[in-house]
């Protein structure tokens, strides 16, 4: 590929840009594309990117604002993520996400319902899982950081 035909001639070249990281195609073919195809793909990468970084900011803000750990704050986004999709979540599922053992997760759960980070209400369990020990936890509206998720640190204002 012609080193000239890189984007954005006057702008540094996007570390994104398999033309810029990858010039020899050892790990990228860029066989039948074209360098608006290429560039298109780097605007998408650039902006996942952007994306990514911006989740990373306000995840972390928020961790400091709730003086959470790192898989606390991880267990905490899977709840609200679950409940965004009205589904109910076991230890087993968190456990699994967040690849720990359920133990580990029994006690992260105790600390998250402590803290009243999470009201995790006790759900009657049904079928198989009412031979389980570990019951059902649903998220809370509580659970969700209402503002606190500001990449600045700043205090929210009340609802």
């Amino acid at each position: 590929m012609d080193p000239e035909a890189l984007p954005r001639q006057d702008a540094e070249p996007s570390m994104m840009d398999p033309r810029v990281m990858d010039p020899d195609q050892e790990i990228v073919r860029l066989a039948g594309l074209d360098d608006a195809d290429i560039d298109q793909v780097v605007r998408v990468l650039e902006a996942l990117r952007r994306w990514r970084e911006t989740e990373r900011r306000m995840s972390e803000a928020s961790r400091r604002y709730m003086k959470l750990g790192d898989t606390d704050m991880r267990a905490l986004r899977f709840l609200i993520a679950m409940q965004n999709h009205g589904r109910v979540v076991t230890p087993g599922a968190i456990a699994e996400h967040l690849g720990i053992t359920t133990a580990s997760t029994t006690k992260l759960i105790d600390r998250l319902a402590a803290g009243t980070t999470c009201g995790a209400p006790r759900t009657p369990p049904t079928g198989a899982a009412s031979r389980s020990r570990s019951p059902r936890r649903r998220g809370t509206p509580r659970a969700r950081p209402s503002g606190a998720a500001t990449p600045d640190g700043s205090t929210p204002r009340p609802a």
